[in-house]
């Protein structure tokens, strides 16, 4: 008898042995039938429902939980059963009662009977929620320096870029063409090929940006340089040489192509009109070409070298040219007198500045006679202007080196004039607005008559704005107040008094008097009003 009580205590022990373990295991330990509901439970898995291990027999997941998990877990047991293949840590994120995400890692395996037949599942799901947030961190991590990674690699391409570009046009700068020609001259060398290279620059930019300021200067630049590439196409490469001088390097091209495209870019440039819808600019530009194998040089930095000289060249011959290494060893040609207007007075520009011997003052009076050449009235009042706005200066206090600047200007204030039609200057009814509007170009005729002095880039300001008010409605740019150099102010009082107290052809001169009564009546409006002041105390002097 008692032979036969061992085996069932055996296995009664061995049952609360299993049961021991089961329910001492934190992971959450379960059996299921071939209906999926549980028939055996541990704890760890039966009080995640807030149920004892009994509670849950019977019941399935679809009673457990939300409807759309359920169903989930529903059909991942029952293609379990179907294929009779185990699902191994699957992940689940279930949402809990905080609003929090539980995930959790599930292994299922199928349980068989003696005949093999498929008669359920056993289940081990474990809280891996840590573990996830770990690996979510790690992955959120590692995607970060992924990010940062490629941050720093295309950072470094950028800075790489900026050492052989240069940022405001987005061409190759000076750096890269010093490693550059010397590269492509050594193959045109070792290959036999030609190598070309034109130098180009921008005659009298600096002036652009002393009358219209550098953002109008930065503007036109990037207009020309645009303008270059198009007509380079695939001739070269472009690069920016220095500030308004730029170099086009092409392989493959000989000294016959290269002054064929050189003029082709000064042509193009001269042709057109730079600028924005305020201001439009005219400019034209010099070109030197420089080739191997018709140019002997050594290196690369001989090429630039030489191009130097020859763009000289093509500057003091007055720009606007293509010129080659032949045209060093010919005589300077000299420049034919020309007839009157803008370009009579053009050539004479051109004329002084090859005069090293010639003085400043003798081509102020120069460009004064012919002013007077045009018209005997715009000569007289020049000499009026220029005694009137020298005095003002000499009252309000003025430096010196100003003085002098009032004296330049008030001579050449009207010299824009000469580009004006006499049927327009010497009309004795009131102009049109067409023809008013052709009368308010002289300031900007002017200052490109005078832009290629060089001498006298330091009065295109005083002379452009001369006809600018104190309250914003003058011309050509709209400045107001402050905003208009106190030297063009000044021209400005100086021009409308002698102006009102001349003959013109359309009226008899005033009195001072009269003169007087319009200044003051102007004053705040047309006229900056301590200069008015100014004013009125020299003519109280004069009288």
């Amino acid at each position: 008898m008692r032979a036969k009580k061992r085996p069932n205590m055996r296995r009664e022990n061995t049952a609360i042995l299993l049961r021991d373990v089961m329910d001492n295991i934190p992971d959450m330990i379960y059996v299921k039938d071939i209906k999926n509901r549980f028939v055996l439970s541990n704890k760890a898995h039966a009080s995640t429902f807030g149920l004892k291990p009994e509670q849950l027999v019977g019941k399935s997941d679809l009673d457990l939980f939300p409807e759309s998990l359920s169903r989930k877990y529903f059909a991942d047991d029952n293609r379990l059963l179907r294929t009779k293949r185990p699902i191994l840590d699957k992940i689940t994120a279930a949402p809990r009662p905080d609003g929090g995400i539980t995930y959790v890692s599930t292994t299922k395996v199928p349980r068989f009977d003696k005949k093999g037949r498929v008669i359920g599942s056993i289940g081990i799901t474990r809280n891996v929620t840590e573990r996830m947030t770990a690996e979510e961190q790690l992955r959120f991590h590692k995607e970060r320096l992924e990010r940062l990674l490629k941050e720093r690699e295309r950072l470094n391409r950028r800075l790489q870029q900026l050492v052989l570009k240069d940022p405001q046009t987005g061409l190759y700068n000076h750096r890269y063409l010093s490693e550059a020609i010397e590269s492509e001259l050594h193959n045109a060398k070792h290959y036999r090929h030609a190598l070309s290279l034109i130098l180009i620059d921008i005659d009298y930019f600096k002036s652009i940006n002393d009358v219209y300021g550098h953002e109008f200067g930065d503007l036109v630049l990037k207009q020309v340089v645009a303008l270059i590439k198009k007509l380079l196409n695939r001739h070269g490469t472009m690069v920016r040489f220095g500030g308004e001088e730029f170099m086009a390097l092409s392989p493959g091209m000989g000294r016959r192509k290269s002054l064929a495209l050189a003029q082709k870019i000064v042509e193009a440039v001269s042709l057109n009109k730079f600028g924005n819808a305020k201001h439009k600019v005219k400019l034209s530009v010099s070109a030197a070409v420089v080739a191997h194998p018709e140019d002997i040089v050594a290196r690369g930095a001989d090429m630039i070298s030489l191009a130097d000289k020859v763009l000289d060249r093509a500057q003091d011959e007055g720009g606007n040219r293509v010129c080659s290494s032949p045209d060093l060893k010919k005589k300077r040609p000299q420049i034919p007198e020309l007839g009157g207007g803008i370009k009579f007075l053009r050539e004479k520009v051109q004329k002084l500045t090859k005069r090293g011997n010639q003085s400043l003052i003798e081509a102020i009076f120069a460009f004064a006679k012919a002013i007077e050449m045009k018209d005997q009235y715009t000569g007289d009042h020049v000499e009026k202007t220029v005694y009137y706005a020298t005095h003002i200066a000499k009252e309000l206090g003025l430096p010196k080196r100003d003085m002098e600047l009032m004296r330049q200007a008030a001579i050449l204030h009207d010299l824009g004039k000469v580009g004006i039609s006499d049927k327009i200057l010497l009309k004795r009814s009131k102009l049109t607005k067409k023809e008013f509007n052709e009368i308010k170009k002289h300031p900007q005729i002017g200052i490109d008559i005078l832009r290629p002095l060089k001498n006298m880039r330091d009065i295109i300001p005083y002379i452009l704005y001369h006809h600018e008010r104190w309250d914003g409605r003058g011309y050509p740019a709209h400045l107001k107040g402050e905003e208009i150099p106190v030297l063009a102010r000044i021209i400005a009082i100086a021009d409308v008094y002698q102006a009102l107290t001349s003959d013109r052809p359309y009226r008899k001169a005033l009195s001072k008097k009269e003169a007087m009564e319009i200044i003051k009546k102007d004053c705040g409006s047309r006229f900056d009003p301590k200069v008015v002041s100014a004013f009125l105390r020299v003519l109280k002097r004069t009288r």
